[in-house]
Order: structure tokens, then C-alpha cells, then sequence
């Protein structure tokens, strides 16, 4: 009799995608609900998940948006806390969704689910020090150290660091909280607000605002490395898919950065994510499967 497969939610801030399978290549149903009001879209996933139940599932992970508790000894553990989607500070994801599957579940972010998800199936085999960065409509770092995601008294918002800027380049910034970081000079909607309505993917590779952007994420990566010093970095997200010239651009210019103090492990550090589009929810199954053998 085969294993039980395990169950998956990735919650996003426009789609929750449900995923019902073993691994990338044994994907037995994937569904994709729209992230509207919280009861809209917590029902709809519920309703999935106890069908999943009926014939048996091994555990559930779930991989959301934030900013969510991850305190174990918390009371809001598995809550989304102060997130600036409406309606959604204050809900209860975890303990809800595990109510309906029925079974243990595990619970992290977004992008340290998809950090586990290329640990496991990706470009970060075999390494126990990992970051995933994810470049869309925010920028997200998932971070592994030592074979753990990286915690404290929250989980880390490395999306927001103030990167140096690219000499002559005094744009404020579109992070509605930090201006210039990361996130405000390089995400999908700062680049938009810079460039005006159009598509990121009508801008041609030679534009100058893709140096900016480049810049910006090569001084993150450089932040990344020499605060946890990752065997590799994978950079992905919607940004990153549209203009893939960039991550040579940002390994480069994180070279120069770095001005060889450091020396970096390997002449493929700064990559695609090997899992693509399903780097995100293959991640919720990566942490169903770390629920089940905790």
C-alpha cells in the first residue's frame, strides 16, 4: 500500500495554491484558490482539505504571506499578525486549516517553505546553509542556517534592509514603511512606480532601470552573505522570470561588492530556482514532511 501523501497550502497575497502529493514529480491534485476576505478563502481551502482527508493524509504544511507568528509557545501561533492586506491582520491560519485536515501541521513563511522546497528538490540539494529570494510584488528571503530557518523574536525581513545605493541614483523609494530598501527600490511595484504602468516584461534588458534593480539585489545578496555566508543563493519571482538577464548582473555586481573579502563557493552562486514557479508550493509539502518527522 503506498504512504499517504501529504497536503500543502501555499497562501499568497493574490492566489492560495493546495497541493496534494509526495514531491515535484508525484503531484496528485493542485488547486488554486483566490485570496480574497479571510472566511472566503479559508473556507474554500477547508472544503478541499477534508476531501483530501477522507482517503488519508500524512500531514499538512502550510507556507503563507505575512508578517505571520511563528512563536511556539505563543497564543497566535500560526496567526497572520499586522499584514497590510485588508482584512487579514489577526487571522488564524494554522490551527483552522489543521482542524480541517485532520492531522499534524507545520507552519512557516512563504519563502522559508520555498527555501526547504529547493533544499530538498532544487538548487539548494545538499546544503545545510541555503537563502531563497523571491522578487515580485514584495521581495522575500527565505534563510537557512545550519539547517534551520533563521528565528528570533520574529522571523527576518531581510526585504527591507537599506542597500547602498547605485551612485547618482536619488529616487525615494516605494516601501511604504522604509522608502529606498530592497523591496522599495526593486520589487515589481517599485520598479512600476519608477517606470510608470508598464509591463515588466516590455522593458527592454538594456533599460537603465534594470542596473538600479540589479544593484539593489546584489547588495542584498551581499548583506545575505556576509551576515550567514549561504552555500548558494536562488533568486526567483515573478521580476526575476520576466528579465533573467538579471541574475548574471546581480552575481557580478555582488562579486564587486564584496571586493574579495569573501570569496564565494562556487562560480554558480547566484541562481535560478531549479523548481520554478512550483518552488512556493512544493514548499508547504517540504513542511508537512519536516511536521511528520518531528
Amino acid at each position: 500500500m503506498a504512504e499517504l501523501p501529504f497536503a500543502g497550502v501555499e497562501l499568497g497575497g493574490t492566489k492560495c495554491v493546495c497541493t496534494l502529493g509526495r514531491s515535484p514529480d508525484e503531484i496528485l491534485r493542485q488547486e488554486t484558490v483566490a485570496t480574497t476576505v479571510p472566511d472566503e478563502t479559508l473556507g474554500t481551502i477547508e472544503a478541499l482539505l477534508r476531501e483530501w482527508s477522507r482517503d488519508g493524509i500524512a500531514s499538512l504544511g502550510i507556507n503563507s504571506f505575512g508578517p505571520v507568528d511563528l512563536g511556539p509557545d505563543s497564543p497566535t501561533w500560526g496567526f497572520i499578525t499586522n499584514t497590510t492586506k485588508p482584512e487579514w491582520s489577526g487571522t488564524d491560519v494554522a490551527r483552522r486549516l489543521a482542524s480541517a485536515a485532520g492531522t499534524k501541521v507545520a507552519f512557516d513563511t512563504d519563502v522559508n517553505g520555498a527555501a526547504r522546497a529547493e533544499m530538498r528538490w532544487g538548487a539548494g540539494r545538499g546544503f545545510d546553509d541555503f537563502a531563497y529570494i523571491t522578487v515580485g510584488t514584495g521581495i522575500g528571503v527565505g534563510l537557512v542556517v545550519n539547517g534551520k530557518p533563521t528565528r528570533g523574536f520574529a522571523h527576518s525581513e531581510l526585504g527591507h534592509i537599506r542597500p547602498v545605493r547605485l551612485a547618482g541614483d536619488d529616487w525615494p523609494g516605494a516601501c511604504s514603511f522604509h522608502g529606498a530598501c530592497a523591496e522599495g527600490l526593486a520589487s515589481g511595484p517599485a520598479i512600476k512606480a519608477r517606470l510608470g504602468s508598464r509591463a515588466i516584461a516590455s522593458i527592454a534588458p538594456d533599460d537603465p532601470v534594470w542596473e538600479t534593480v540589479a544593484y539593489a539585489l546584489a547588495q542584498l545578496c551581499h548583506s545575505i552573505v556576509c551576515a550567514a555566508c549561504p552555500m548558494r543563493i536562488a533568486i526567483g519571482g515573478g521580476v526575476m522570470e520576466r528579465q533573467p538577464h538579471l541574475l548574471a548582473r546581480v552575481q557580478e555586481m555582488l562579486i564587486e561588492s564584496l571586493n574579495s573579502y569573501v570569496a564565494l563557493p562556487r562560480a554558480d552562486y547566484v541562481v535560478a530556482p531549479e523548481l520554478g514557479a512550483q518552488a512556493g508550493p512544493m514548499g508547504s509539502i517540504a513542511l508537512a514532511m519536516d511536521a511528520l518527522a518531528a
